[in-house]
């Protein structure tokens, strides 16, 4: 670990390359705010750590207050679970430490569990030494005629410290810092804001549905923020890379407050490679300058310049590669060699015989002809993601006579609305007095209404309700799988236990879950696997089921059966893979997609108005229908075979 000196603070940097190293590189010179990458959020979230720690212990050698600006959200989790553990393995003291919050819902008292302040404390505050009168945050319940005063009085307390010497951020999808939505000045001070309707449709998922989440919050404002003396924003995950981009790349502006962080002499913005992916130097390297031209890079500019000059692959010359910084990758044949190549490669990727097509060569195909008949695990993190992201696949796997288990890896049983669980409670109930007559006990019944009727959105939903719940996902998964003709027995549920926790925020991936996955696995012994690879859903579920999965599947590889499985990701439900990731194509027949919209809508409970819509406000089956439609006509517009429509998977090779 390399250590650098900065305002005065010892701060670890471990793998961080120094702003000045950062600035002299080529690759960033669209980049106007210093930018950090790591593989994921988990080694970046330990650096950040690792830097705070580092102040609070040269600050206490000091004999000096250590004045932190704090952050909420998912994004700073991580980060404060590695100081709980750094302050209880190896005796990192909070006693100096003083600490101001960005911000807190306004209307939400400190006891409600969406309050900023119990989220500190529930990540923060109750696991170190801190002492309780240095903690400050914003308060949400200040009267409206007194806000003004307030935060006035929050602005001249850490002023009183001579100002925050860190500040952590996060960043919104407006581009908010705090809750600075856009039209925020530069100048901004502490004050009561609007919030922005992207910004409540993003918190939805702490909440019962948008119209729970409050419309307006306390937050430190721009200013406030510039004044520290150093600032580390984090953002992770492929949802957070637009604006990533806007921040890092774009013109300062009040559209996007973080832009402003621009102006600021000490500011690092630390990312996954996720959230990166959009940054000039990933996305189109070759215009930024000298690059290594890999078989991917080049299969990713073939298709950028296709679709920028609007001409199939077949039609690009020599001079659309000169012109476009891309003259590298033209060899001897030139500019018709090269397309000759590309336009063989998408081809080989279409493949109607996703489980392999029998006594067929498949030296160029996606899949292996044999074993002809494969058993087949599709692994779905929620009850209805196989049929959303995978739907025509999958009745093409069943069709064409493969052995198909599906394993549905959650409940799911937050995701379903209260009046959907008292619907069919009721129906229970009237169901059980018919059958059962006079001797029928109304106790379970009564007791089931009675929480649901008396559910406080801000509880913990009871293990009974969530079981109706869970029951109610699990009877529309399985009416899905029969009308795709998959046996009763060939559906599992796993009902993973991180997932049951009875509230949005879940328990970290666990041994017990990974096990569950591996006996599923060696049970079945399955010549190929589908897993979720969509990373963008809204609470980070799809995310640890896949985790779960390359744990299993890491524990399990040494098992001779293993050596003939092949694994696929699918996309879909919130995101699809880009054509030039694409390893194996799928199309899509008109008949066949619309029977795949017939089994997306079994799952009732997930219509009109779903609990975790997202930002997308369309209905999942029109979601799926639309970029399966677009990814076949980005093949047609590379010249490529014209289809109805196309589901795209990668292979993860984990031998």
């Amino acid at each position: 670990m390399s250590v650098t000196m900065v305002k005065g603070a010892t701060i670890a940097t471990s793998k961080r390359t120094s702003r000045k190293e950062w600035s002299a590189m080529e690759s960033t010179k669209f980049e106007k705010i210093h930018t950090e990458i790591f593989e994921g959020a988990d080694e970046a979230s330990k650096i950040i750590a690792q830097e705070i720690a580092a102040l609070i212990r040269y600050k206490t050698e000091k004999n000096e207050k250590c004045i932190l600006g704090l952050a909420t959200g998912s994004s700073p989790i991580q980060v404060y679970a590695e100081l709980v553990r750094m302050h209880k393995k190896e005796g990192l003291s909070f006693q100096n430490v003083v600490s101001f919050n960005l911000d807190e819902y306004y209307g939400l008292d400190k006891t409600d569990s969406q309050s900023y302040i119990h989220f500190m404390h529930h990540h923060l505050f109750d696991h170190v030494d801190i002492l309780l009168e240095n903690i400050n945050v914003p308060s949400g319940k200040i009267a409206f005629e007194h806000i003004a005063e307030y935060c006035t009085q929050y602005e001249e307390k850490i002023e009183s410290y001579g100002g925050l010497d860190f500040q952590l951020l996060g960043i919104g999808r407006t581009g908010h810092i705090g809750f600075n939505e856009p039209g925020s000045k530069i100048s901004s001070t502490t004050r009561m804001i609007t919030l922005d309707y992207l910004t409540r449709q993003d918190n939805a998922f702490a909440f019962n549905s948008m119209a729970d989440v409050p419309r307006k919050a306390v937050t430190m404002g721009v200013g406030t923020i510039l004044k520290a003396k150093r600032i580390v924003i984090m953002a992770y995950g492929m949802k957070k890379a637009e604006i990533v981009r806007k921040t890092v790349e774009g013109e300062m502006s009040s559209d996007v407050p973080a832009t402003f962080l621009q102006q600021h002499d000490d500011v690092s913005f630390i990312l996954d490679e996720n959230s990166a992916k959009d940054l000039t130097r990933f996305e189109t390297p070759w215009i930024v300058g000298d690059c290594e031209w890999t078989k991917d890079l080049k299969r990713k500019a073939v298709v950028w310049l296709s679709q920028k000059l609007n001409k199939p692959i077949l039609k690009l010359a020599d001079r659309n590669y000169n012109d476009h910084g891309m003259s590298e990758i033209l060899g001897e044949g030139g500019a018709y060699e090269v397309n000759i190549k590309m336009f063989n490669h998408f081809q080989h990727t279409i493949t109607g015989w996703p489980g392999g097509k029998p006594n067929a060569d498949d030296t160029n195909r996606p899949e292996r002809a044999n074993p002809a008949k494969k058993r087949i695990i599709i692994f779905s993190p929620h009850p209805d993601d196989d049929v959303i992201s995978m739907g025509g696949t999958f009745l093409r796997l069943v069709d064409q006579g493969h052995e198909v288990h599906v394993a549905y890896q959650t409940s799911g049983n937050i995701a379903v609305a209260d009046h959907e669980a008292h619907r069919f409670a009721e129906f229970a109930k009237e169901l059980y007095e018919y059958a059962a007559g006079e001797k029928a006990d109304h106790k379970v019944f009564d007791k089931l209404l009675k929480d649901l009727r008396s559910k406080s959105k801000k509880e913990v939903t009871s293990v009974d309700v969530r079981k109706v719940k869970g029951l109610i996902r699990r009877g529309e998964a399985i009416s899905a799988c029969r009308y795709y003709g998959i046996p009763d027995n060939q559906v599992h549920y796993l009902d993973l236990p991180f997932y049951e926790t009875g509230k949005v925020e879940k328990h970290p991936l666990g041994k017990a879950d990974v096990e569950i996955i591996k006996n599923l696995i060696a049970e079945v012994k399955p010549h190929q696997i589908y897993a979720a690879g969509d990373l963008a859903d809204p609470h980070g579920t799809h995310e640890v089921c896949l985790k779960g999965i390359f744990a299993a599947l890491e524990d399990l590889k040494k098992q001779k059966y293993m050596k003939d499985c092949w694994v696929w990701l699918y996309r879909g439900a919130w995101h699809e893979y880009p054509i030039d990731e694409i390893e194996m194509a799928v199309p899509i027949s008109p008949e066949e997609l619309l029977k795949k919209r017939m089994a997306i809508f079994r799952h009732q409970s997930q219509k009109d108005g779903v609990v975790f819509q997202g930002d997308d406000s369309r209905e999942f089956w029109q979601r799926s229908e639309d970029r399966n439609k677009e990814t076949a006509q980005m093949y047609d517009n590379l010249g490529l075979a014209e289809y109805e429509a196309i589901e795209g998977f990668r292979r993860y090779h984990f031998l």
